[in-house]
């Protein structure tokens, strides 16, 4: 019990409400409000921003000072010397494994990177050019129509064998969701590859010839997936959060977190910065748009920049910038719109309305510099944020099962009719 309270006086109730004050590791103190529901009171709070809807041990962001802690490890440490499934250790378990933990850990994700052969007929229901995402929801969603054998949320076992198929086939179907778009058959994976080289492979590769798989590429990859495993309660998480509370199989899940996903004010934020290259069009406009977008009255927005939750450098945004200098040097492609994005990238560190207003790039920025540059379309970017995010939803779901929990039911404000006579057909008048 918190030994600090805080004592609400509302006008109309004679006794003030005392509210226990909670402490965690990092961050604000937090006041419960769980006990005014029983005084006939809710709190309102448009978006949950100033609300905790769970206790969590997995990520602490501090937007202010520009610090991701997973499991109290900075992002820059992770990203510099581990690597993505090392990080999915983490976060599921909570510790760095040692190397042999790893090693069956890395092996074991390995024996479950196939899908059922007959998922593949699912892809025959969609459109040649539908929406990867489109996919994706769909797909994952019907794993439990498969993999029925691991879907007692309360028995631990079956939660960790869903984690390791959800995290080994999501690059499958990934993969699967793009080849089917484009036309090309689908290619099984090769478990002798990493797990970034094998998603490469069975994105780039074809039955004709074998693999010629960058090491560059790899690194970059893997450092996408890494750099999105987790970011605390977003819209994503909250969402397999919420869908987990009503007892929900993983799949269905993690298949809502896809959705809640595919928004572009979340997982699109890296495709709206391929749109906005594309409108810009040219180096000789970067100034006319960067006016534009200096304009309160101008609707125009320079895409990548800022974040909503970092008031400060996006620390995820470093190590992706230096990804991004090393897939372009080792490509040498000439391509306009990254001559454009390296130009606003510029003016961005360098010009005071961006440094003044903490407008810098962040990981969305690079991440879609990265994966146009490897010849990833578009509409593959929020997929790619999804695999690497699996782990997340993930390990959120897991810590939630495996505690003490309710069903998420938000309170609202109503402001709706108040209580009226139904009217028989014959006698209602048009509205208004």
């Amino acid at each position: 019990m918190s030994d600090k309270k805080a004592t609400l006086k509302i006008d109309g109730i004679d006794e003030p409400i005392d509210l226990p004050i909670y402490s965690g590791t990092l961050g604000p103190d937090v006041l419960d409000v769980g006990g005014l529901t029983g005084k006939g009171l809710f709190t309102y709070d448009p978006g949950f921003v100033s609300t905790a809807s769970c206790e969590s041990q997995i990520t602490f962001i501090d937007g202010g000072k520009g610090v991701l802690l997973h499991r109290g490890y900075p992002i820059e440490q992770l990203a510099e010397h581990s690597d993505y499934l090392e990080t999915c250790y983490l976060l599921l378990y909570g510790e760095l494994p040692t190397a042999e933990q790893k090693a069956s850990f890395v092996g074991t994700v390995h024996k479950h990177t196939m899908v059922h052969e007959q998922i593949r007929t699912f892809f025959n229901g969609f459109r040649r050019d539908a929406h990867p995402m489109a996919i994706m929801c769909g797909v994952v969603g019907a794993l439990s129509a498969f993999y029925h054998d691991s879907l007692e949320i309360s028995d631990e076992h079956h939660r960790q064998i869903a984690a390791f198929r959800l995290i080994a086939k999501m690059p499958t179907l990934a993969a699967m969701s793009y080849k089917f778009s484009i036309g090309q058959p689908f290619m099984y994976p090769d478990n002798s590859l990493s797990y970034a080289e094998n998603f490469l492979h069975m994105m780039f590769g074809n039955p004709c010839e074998p693999s010629n798989i960058s090491p560059v590429l790899a690194t970059a990859m893997d450092r996408i997936f890494l750099l999105h495993a987790d970011h605390e309660q977003n819209a994503s998480t909250s969402t397999v959060r919420l869908a987990g509370s009503s007892g929900a199989n993983p799949f269905a899940c993690i298949a809502a977190g896809i959705a809640a996903l595919w928004g572009p004010s979340h997982g699109g934020a890296n495709e709206a910065v391929l749109e906005m290259l594309q409108e810009i069009g040219d180096v000789s406009r970067i100034d006319e748009f960067v006016e534009r977008a200096k304009d309160k009255n101008d609707p125009f927005r320079l895409m990548g920049f800022g974040h909503r939750v970092y008031k400060n450098f996006d620390p995820r945004a470093k190590v992706m910038k230096e990804s991004a200098d090393e897939v372009l040097a080792e490509l040498g492609i000439d391509d306009p719109m990254l001559e454009i994005a390296k130009r606003l990238e510029e003016i961005a560190l360098s010009d005071e309305y961006f440094i003044e207003k903490k407008l810098y790039p962040n990981v969305d920025f690079y991440s879609g510099i990265i994966l146009k540059a490897m010849g990833i379309p578009t509409s593959m970017f929020t997929v790619i944020f999804a695999v690497g995010r699996t782990v997340g939803w993930i390990a959120h779901w897991n810590e939630m099962i495996s505690g003490s929990y309710r069903i998420g039911r938000p309170r609202q404000l109503y402001t709706g009719y108040t209580q009226r006579d139904f009217t028989p057909l014959d006698q209602r008048k048009p509205a208004g």
